[in-house]
């Protein structure tokens, strides 16, 4: 993974592995966030979901939020990775991670950057029920169409 940087990856997240690179001498603090896949949406079972996204759209997005996340707030470092395919319950979806002199940047510019992953970068989710037919969440009007 490098530095200021968000990825698409179908591959497990390992947040050791990714908290150690932006670990720098200026930091004095570090903040993450991990999305996890739990067994229940809007009152129903879920047995496991599947993302997908459109891959370079998603990374070209996924980078400017963190640029601008670099620009707004006082931190030295930043990433961001999202999975696609299939996940089983727990499995970690999205993790973020920032590096700042302070907490309150690191706090902040956390928050801001999964809250603009989930509004702008084109990944759809969709969910597998113990009672029903598979479907897809949280996509706006027409994405699929």
């Amino acid at each position: 993974m490098e530095l200021n940087r968000f990825f698409i990856s179908e591959s497990a997240i390992e947040p050791n592995e990714l908290r150690s690179k932006l670990q720098n001498e200026v930091a004095g603090a570090y903040a993450s966030f991990e999305g996890w896949v739990r067994n229940h949406n809007d009152g129903k079972p879920v047995n496991a979901l599947e993302y997908s996204a459109y891959t370079a759209l998603a990374e070209k997005e996924g980078d400017r939020i963190i640029g601008e996340a670099l620009d707004r707030f006082e931190i030295s470092g930043a990433a961001a990775i999202h999975r696609v395919g299939p996940l089983d319950i727990g499995d970690i979806a999205v993790w973020v991670g920032v590096s700042s002199p302070h907490r309150g940047a690191a706090f902040d510019s956390c928050r801001y950057i999964i809250d603009e992953i989930k509004d702008r970068v084109p990944i759809w989710k969709r969910e597998s029920y113990e009672n029903g037919p598979d479907e897809w969440v949280n996509c706006a009007k027409g994405d699929l169409e």
